[in-house]
């Protein structure tokens, strides 16, 4: 052995070919942590000063190559000043370019994924074999940064600078077959060969059958592009970069900028651009919540890890109704591996549960993600009934019939006689309590709630609810079939509007307070999109259905009246009385029409501010600060009260449902990282200011505390 570390071993091979292999002790993947970046720098060293060694090829002893750098160790690095971010990349830089500067051959054998940090060492590298599993890419900028390990001055220099303003801008994470098309993989072979291809293009570089300094030259000089061509280049880029990326998003634009700064430079002049860039955006809020939103979500697999161990395992899944939700749960759970019966009490609700999951597949086939032979299998998947017959053994059966407290818990009980004892009942209700429905059965251990966000085959959260009663094998199971499912599952405890409707409608509180001083919807929408929202309010409720939305607000005023009864006529309400229910029926806020290539279009209909004239003040104008804060607070604050009320386990849980539930801005991070970003003291002084607009925009009494303390929610 010539050197072993806790990641990095090297050894020596036949024919003077040593390995370098990555096998980060005591982890599943191999990641680049400070510690890994150290050991390499060792390692390289050790190669250096062993005449014995010709050539390198670089491995992997895990199932991926390496997944990027360590992400748990931003938070505290992106504390530092500037120039100390900058110091950082710039020291971890002078590893990669030892490693790059060693004068004999170095093939990295891809046999995994190989993301962000994984691939700037590849990138390091003379050539890339990959396996044809293999997966690449740079996805810094979902972080809100951009590559900081040279991805920004190697990728140009190797595959041109529109392939690597794609790769970098978008973040995407692409097969061996495209990283070969565009030149990041200079092979790929079947996955059990990856290593003997790597060691094989070794032994011809050693033979003079390839010239890799020649190869190695190229990253060490500037782009080999004319002045103009090198300007238009990026000029063209820009534009396309900052069209797609939005003001929200800075990193893919800074990542061009840097891209196009140090294209006229050599290697190191260029990193040290890139470092100082890397700093600038590693500053940003958008980094900051991005960061921490990566963060919340491994946390929250881990915390479904653990519950899902409760689960008892099952291989038929059931629906009871056919409509839009039933379908899509017989659609996703089929699609997913999961066996599902489809049951309703008429063949013709059956047939259009058919014919929605059949559109939904045809799509998928119409874009290469199926094949005609995939799409029959899941529909086979999906069983359509009309009786109990074929329930003996089904494991978990999930009840979507109309959202009625008495017809669901007739449903429920029925079903309950009809299936084995064992069997776990959910409902899919988005506003009736889990506790209540349980009334009425036996087993109310084996109930829970299971509320899917519709679209269902788009929407990534489900919520698990747990009533009183229900049991902890009951949710794992609950929890183990979402994520089978592709979903991301919260697990929270029973409230009206469980967690997302209750944060959601307070949120549509502040909009109708707003429309009763006299704001315009339309202004509103705007204000709230260019705040992240993908859509306003108003539209918001148009596509929820304004129906659904008058019953659930109703539920809410029922649950908290304290807050959520207002003692004024929302406009919601006389859109609802005017049957204008939204897109479901042409018309709510806005009118729905078909454009000339059959897709639906909103426009203005001036209809709506006539009706809604009588019950609002004469218009006026609000500044964007004050619709932001009025439409923000109440949002945040009953997230503040779901933590306080023990409805959800933790405030990275709680931010992470509202990002897939209901599109909060992720650049944002979720409300409890937003009032994080104002500033816990600031944020209750904000809540203050608006106090006397009705309990919404009350501070809860542990967001007073926390100010108090100086504590925040993500320390």
């Amino acid at each position: 052995m010539i050197y072993q570390g806790n990641a990095v071993s090297v050894q020596l091979l036949d024919d003077g070919i040593a390995e370098l292999k990555f096998d980060l002790q005591g982890e599943s993947v191999n990641k680049f942590n400070q510690e890994t970046v150290e050991d390499l720098g060792k390692a390289v060293d050790a190669i250096k000063g062993n005449s014995d060694i010709k050539g390198l090829v670089v491995t992997s002893g895990k199932s991926v190559f390496i997944v990027g750098a360590d992400i748990t160790e931003f938070t505290d690095m992106f504390k530092l000043p500037e120039d100390e971010i900058a110091g950082w990349c710039l020291k971890s830089n002078q590893v990669f370019n030892a490693f790059e500067d060693l004068d004999i051959p170095k093939v990295v054998a891809v046999n995994g994924i190989a993301l962000g940090g994984g691939l700037e060492m590849c990138l390091a590298a003379d050539f890339r074999v990959l396996s044809e599993k293999a997966q690449v890419g740079l996805p810094e900028v979902k972080l809100g940064l951009y590559p900081g390990f040279g991805g920004t001055v190697r990728l140009p220099r190797v595959i041109g600078v529109d392939n690597a303003v794609e790769w970098i801008a978008a973040g995407g994470q692409h097969r061996a077959d495209k990283a070969l098309k565009v030149g990041v993989a200079d092979a790929v072979v079947a996955h059990d060969k990856v290593n003997d291809a790597a060691i094989d293009l070794v032994k011809q570089c050693l033979a003079g059958k390839i010239d890799f300094r020649a190869k190695r030259q190229e990253k060490l000089e500037p782009l080999k592009l004319p002045p103009m061509e090198n300007m238009m280049a990026f000029q063209t880029c820009m534009a396309m970069v900052q069209g797609q990326a939005g003001k929200n998003y800075p990193a893919p634009v800074a990542a061009v900028k840097t891209m196009q700064a140090h294209a006229g430079m050599n290697r190191d002049q260029a990193l040290e651009v890139e470092a100082k860039g890397f700093a600038k955006v590693a500053k940003t809020p958008q980094a900051t919540a991005m960061v921490g939103l990566f963060l919340a979500d491994q946390q929250v697999k881990k915390v479904n890890g653990k519950t899902a161990k409760a689960s008892k395992g099952f291989e038929q899944a059931a629906v009871l109704g056919a409509g839009i939700m039933g379908g899509g749960i017989a659609f996703q759970s089929a699609l997913k591996g999961t066996p599902i019966i489809m049951k309703d009490i008429a063949d013709k609700a059956l047939d259009l549960g058919m014919n929605e999951a059949s559109k939904l597949l045809a799509k998928r086939v119409s874009k290469g993600k199926l094949d005609a032979a995939g799409m029959g299998k899941v529909l086979s998947n999906i069983r359509p009934t009309l009786n109990y017959g074929d329930f003996g053994n089904v494991g978990v059966i999930v009840e979507a019939v109309v959202e009625n407290q008495k017809i669901k818990q007739s449903v429920l009980a029925e079903t309950e006689e009809k299936v084995e004892d064992g069997t776990i009942l959910a409902s899919n209700t988005s506003t009736i309590s889990i506790t209540k429905l349980a009334e009425a059965l036996k087993k109310p251990e084996n109930f829970a709630g299971m509320h899917f966000f519709n679209p269902v085959h788009m929407m990534p959260l489900v919520e698990v609810i747990r009533g009183e009663k229900t049991s902890d094998e009951t949710v794992g199971t609950l929890v183990a079939y979402a994520q089978k499912m592709g979903k991301t599952p919260i697990v929270v405890n029973d409230c009206p509007g469980f967690l997302v409707n209750r944060v959601l409608f307070p949120y549509f509180g502040g909009f109708g307070m707003l429309m009763r001083d006299g704001a315009d919807f339309q202004a509103v929408d705007k204000v709230m999109q260019k705040f992240g929202w993908p859509m306003g309010p108003a539209y918001l409720m148009d596509v929820v259905g304004i129906d659904t939305g008058v019953h659930a607000a109703q539920v809410m005023a029922d649950g908290f009246p304290e807050r959520m009864q207002y003692d004024f006529k929302d406009v919601s309400t006389v859109m609802f009385e005017n049957e204008r229910y939204g897109q479901k029926n042409g018309v709510g806020f806005y009118k729905y029409e078909q454009d000339k290539k059959g897709k639906t279009q909103k426009v203005v209909d001036e209809k709506t501010y006539e009706l809604i004239k009588p019950h609002v003040a004469d218009t006026q104008e609000f500044d964007a600060e004050e619709i932001i804060a009025r439409m923000m607070i109440p949002m945040c604050t009953e997230t503040v009260r779901c933590l306080e009320d023990n409805i959800v386990g933790s405030a990275a849980e709680a931010d992470m449902a509202m990002i897939y539930g209901i599109g909060f801005p992720p650049f944002r991070g979720g409300p409890l990282r937003y009032i994080d970003s104002l500033g816990v003291k600031e944020f209750v002084a904000l809540c203050d200011k608006y106090a006397h607009l009705g309990g919404i925009y009350e501070a809860p009494q542990m967001l007073k505390d926390m100010a108090a303390k100086g504590e925040s929610f993500f320390a």
